[in-house]
């Protein structure tokens, strides 16, 4: 669907998302952020990470990843997020104990929040200026969404 509305996706693995909050346009349509397990990347890919949770706050690429505990250490591709229906979700994302695992911690759900709201203030400025065009997709989903109502 990403491709399909000219952006590129270059995740090839099935990878969780987490969907933190409801777009204002659409009470279906969600903001979905991509995650991995930090202990999967090697050295090279850790310090291009550090390099950028280290730059200043004001600087906007500081926002692009987050490193939090969800079920293990994680980093969130917050420049990678997406708008998101229940139409394209595979699946609940299970966890230890076998249970879908929802982020409790305020602090880190604030922090998500926070780096997520600046890069849709981003693209809301330049349409399209992720790699993703989070403008033309979101405008693809609102359209089905009309559609199917």
């Amino acid at each position: 669907m990403i491709k399909n509305n000219g952006g590129t996706w270059n995740v090839t693995r099935h990878r969780p998302i987490v969907c933190i909050i409801k777009t204002k346009e659409h009470d279906e349509l969600y903001w979905a952020i991509p995650m991995g397990k930090l202990n999967h990347r090697n050295d090279v890919a850790q310090k291009r990470l550090g390099f950028y949770l280290n730059l200043p706050e004001r600087d906007i690429r500081s926002c692009y990843y987050h490193i939090g505990r969800i079920s293990s250490q994680s980093i969130l591709f917050i420049r990678d997020a997406i708008p998101i229906t229940d139409k394209y979700i595979d699946g609940v994302h299970i966890g230890g104990a076998n249970r879908q695992y929802i982020i409790k911690n305020k602090n880190l759900l604030s922090e998500l929040e926070r780096k997520l709201l600046r890069i849709l203030s981003v693209e809301n400025t330049k349409n399209n200026s992720f790699r993703q065009h989070i403008t033309d997709v979101k405008r693809f989903l609102l359209q089905e969404l009309e559609f199917k109502n």
